[in-house]
């Protein structure tokens, strides 16, 4: 399958406003061939360091800008994180995903911690994702001497979008983070989020950054906002569910290989719709109770609509003994 990096903002609006029977064809086309058997990669994400960030995203419960911050809970400690990546391994998750409401990673003992958690949840056989904002070229190159396999940092928005949602990091920082952690081995778990307020063409635009980066990011989480009150955003109304369909279906067809994340949103969505984004071709769901601080379907519905979806769940990577 021939992967392309050179898709212009016209072919990418083409394939979104495509009659949605249509996209769904094309990329039930594209996603069998990459994906032959349907297989679901199922991830859990845990809130290390909740609220009090620096940041201004105006979807964010977690700013120290908005009435909606829930800072005042302490970071975790080491062992209670394992604990927790210990029962999404027992539940059936496949990488373990942790986040630190900061705006870049703090050197010293937090990033210690990390470093820690980050072996401790490769050693027990799971992948390991991190997200804590911006960060140094060294300590890219620490995380991946820890056996990071991922670092997710989204875009979330076009270039033209961005500063209507955010104020406190311009896009060309998420960029050069992206390729910090790019240049480190480690790979990339970069999307967005739709029903920011943006057009048609804004949605276009963020999904051409990403397809057009060489190679594509390995995960593409692609999120619907919800809506929190005391946030910027609060008034927003729902995400079309089909709208989630159509980003990615559209996803699947602009990057072939790359696991396109049903994320943010999921819970708003009917079992129907969650089948048609499966169809469409996202092939891996943030799994359990909670994402960060909005939640998420339980395990067990999880578990009962991937069944219903007659798609089958990714194998456990191998354990990894990480460098201490």
């Amino acid at each position: 399958m021939k992967l392309r990096h050179d898709w212009s903002r016209e072919e990418i609006q083409a394939l979104l406003t495509l009659p949605l029977v249509d996209l769904l064809w094309q990329a039930q086309a594209v996603h069998r061939t990459a994906n032959p058997g349907y297989h679901v990669q199922l991830a859990s994400l845990l809130s290390v360091k909740t609220g009090g960030c620096e940041e201004d995203c105006s979807y964010c419960p977690q700013s120290m800008h908005h009435a909606s911050d829930v800072a005042g809970r302490p970071q975790l400690a080491v062992e209670p994180v394992l604990e927790r990546a210990r029962a999404a391994r027992a539940a059936g998750a496949h990488r373990f995903c942790m986040g630190w409401a900061w705006r870049e990673i703090r050197d010293g003992a937090p990033f210690e911690a990390m470093l820690s958690m980050v072996r401790g949840v490769r050693e027990l056989g799971l992948e390991a994702c991190v997200t804590a904002g911006m960060l140094t070229g060294d300590q890219a190159e620490r995380l991946a001497a820890a056996g990071l396999t991922a670092y997710n940092h989204n875009l979330d928005t076009s270039p033209e979008h961005y500063g209507r949602i955010i104020s406190t990091r311009t896009y060309q920082e998420r960029l050069e983070t992206l390729q910090r952690v790019r240049s480190a081995g480690i790979d990339l778990c970069c999307g967005g989020i739709i029903g920011l307020g943006e057009a048609l063409e804004d949605r276009a635009g963020l999904l051409q950054v990403l397809a057009c980066l060489d190679p594509h990011p390995e995960s593409v989480p692609i999120n619907a906002l919800v809506a929190v009150a005391g946030t910027p955003l609060e008034e927003r109304p729902p995400v079309d569910p089909l709208e989630l369909v159509r980003m990615v279906a559209t996803a699947r067809i602009l990057m072939p290989r790359s696991r396109v994340r049903l994320s943010a949103g999921r819970e708003q969505l009917g079992r129907e719709a969650q089948i048609l984004c499966l169809l469409a071709g996202a092939d891996s769901i943030f799994y359990g109770d909670t994402l960060l601080t909005t939640s998420n379907p339980a395990v067990a519905s999880d578990r009962e609509l991937l069944q219903a979806a007659g798609v089958r769940v990714s194998t456990a990577p191998a354990p990894v003994a990480a460098a201490r």
